[in-house]
């Protein structure tokens, strides 16, 4: 159906990357999985003593952002990502950057 990782701690790159990543395979989008996925490893988050997360998403994945606002997420920038971000390749689309306090 699709994958869900999170990523315990804080740095540079975790305000860009994100502190969760989800995809959802095309035949089962838009039935709410990556929320409720998300849903359930937040409780990894508050084990590891995390009280916010950062989530983001490119600038027009619609289904993306509106999965993190149906969270909690609150929207802190859209923003072009730095040359010193790990991921950054020419091209790269501009971000929404979220926080999810836990």
């Amino acid at each position: 159906m699709g994958k869900i990782s999170i990523r315990i701690g804080d740095n540079f790159h975790s305000y860009y990357n994100g502190h969760i990543g989800y995809e959802v395979d095309p035949k089962f989008q838009g039935r709410g999985y990556a929320r409720r996925a998300c849903q359930l490893v937040l409780e990894v988050a508050r084990a590891h003593g995390m009280t916010r997360l950062y989530l983001t998403c490119g600038e027009d994945n619609v289904p993306s952002y509106r999965t993190i606002e149906r969270l909690g997420g609150r929207l802190l920038e859209i923003c072009g990502i730095p040359r010193d971000y790990f991921a950054w390749y020419e091209g790269i689309p501009r971000h929404r950057i979220y926080q999810l306090d836990l």
